[in-house]
């Protein structure tokens, strides 16, 4: 099925039977991917006091689960303004649009120091004069581990303040990493990406959104295509997300 999407300026086509998912799943396992000091995820049937287990394996009619998890370590997740905001902001009210046209990049993470850092300067030589609503990040080296790695205590790569600055002023409204965090692990709470992004030090962009922990394989390309950020309707600064890719047809 071939759709067609018009921007301010130009019109799109996207095969819609063609999708490429670039969320990880949750799974209640130790191999679920995880960061900032979580348990692992908890999936499993209602028991009652009388011994009854809402599992069809064990006699039941019915599977009915209960799921415990942490949305911002345990998975691909999306999240708005209100993870920094005093006030409380919830991601399911300020993200109203959900296809944009996003530019897939990849980038090599420097050395900066102990850490490893996503710069100002990669991203103007990775974006140019590309101007995109979306910018889908993938650093590498991009191996199946970002599946089940376990962030907790390692310093991954972050990005530097003066990179979220950037991609705000560009107009950048949708950030994806495949990182656990845009911010050091340890920052004694600064968050200085996630409050550069969002520029809560003046007009705050309610509509903008951070998503961590996608997973972009090394089949897709970097360029232009069409995302469709899918959340779950919490009612939270952050949800569970399944955002979506479609390649755009050139003719």
């Amino acid at each position: 099925m071939i759709a067609s999407i018009q921007t301010n300026s130009k019109k799109y086509q996207i095969d819609l039977t063609k999708p490429i998912d670039i969320s990880i799943p949750l799974r209640a396992s130790s191999t679920n991917v995880s960061a900032f000091y979580v348990e692992p995820p908890v999936i499993e049937p209602i028991k009652d006091d009388e011994g009854f287990l809402a599992r069809v394996s064990d006699g039941a009619a019915f599977n009915f689960n209960t799921v415990s998890f942490t949305p911002h370590g345990h998975g691909t997740h999306t999240e708005c303004v209100g993870y920094v905001s005093r006030e409380f902001n919830s991601v399911n009210e300020n993200l109203k649009q959900f296809f944009f046209l996003a530019e897939v990049i990849t980038v090599a993470v420097e050395k900066l120091g102990e850490d490893l850092v996503i710069s100002k300067k990669q991203l103007q030589f990775a974006l140019g004069n590309k101007k995109r609503k979306a910018v889908v990040i993938r650093t590498i080296p991009n191996t199946v581990d970002k599946l089940t790695m376990q962030y907790s205590h390692t310093n991954p790569p972050y990005l530097l303040e003066d990179a979220a600055i950037y991609l705000r002023e560009k107009g950048v409204e949708h950030l994806l990493v495949d990182l656990p965090s845009l911010d050091k692990e340890k920052d004694d709470g600064e968050l200085l990406a996630h409050h550069a992004f969002w520029n809560t030090q003046g007009k705050v962009r309610k509509n903008a959104t951070i998503t961590e922990l996608i997973y972009v394989q090394n089949f897709v390309q970097d360029g232009t295509y069409f995302l469709n950020l899918q959340i779950a309707p919490f009612e939270n600064d952050a949800t569970p997300s399944k955002p979506i890719l479609y390649e755009v047809i050139t003719n």
